[in-house]
């Protein structure tokens, strides 16, 4: 492809949810997860695209627009996606999701590949996994500790 570059900061996947009540989503990402809100614009009476930063990148999302095909997990009857985000203390921020409505999927634990991590559903239907790297794992010790956990592939 080239010479292709991204605009700045916006570099690698980003992750584009769709929801039933973006405004609402909005201040939970910001109350809940410390994102930054970059732009929002309205269309058609709804949010038809909001962009954040969070843990160093990008999240962007719209409301749900039936008409277009575009429906969010509440009205599909779950996520086909789970996101990651990267926190520099899970156990805090787990507990500040909780607090702004945040549903508990697993609890925070140590996993095999090196991160404390826990996951939650937020109130529009998506999933996040909120990590805290507290080791560097290699793949062959990954492939080692999950044998040992979960048995042979």
């Amino acid at each position: 492809m080239g010479d292709f570059e991204p605009p700045a900061g916006y570099a690698g996947v980003i992750p584009y949810p769709i929801v039933e009540g973006a405004d609402e989503a909005i201040g939970w990402y910001q109350r809940a997860l410390g994102a930054e809100l970059v732009y929002r614009m309205e269309w058609k009476g709804k949010v038809g695209h909001a962009e954040f930063r969070l843990a160093g990148g990008h999240l962007m999302l719209a409301d749900a627009f039936y008409e277009l095909g575009h429906l969010g997990p509440l009205s599909r009857g779950g996520t086909t996606v789970s996101m990651l985000v990267h926190v520099p203390d899970v156990a805090a921020a787990h507990a500040r999701a909780l607090a702004k409505g945040a549903t508990e999927v697993f609890p925070v634990e140590d996993k095999p590949w090196g991160n404390r991590s826990c996951q939650l559903a937020d109130p529009f239907g998506h999933r996040r996994t909120l990590a805290q790297r507290v080791e560097d794992v290699g793949w062959d010790e990954l492939d080692r500790r999950m044998g040992a956990a979960i048995g042979p592939g």
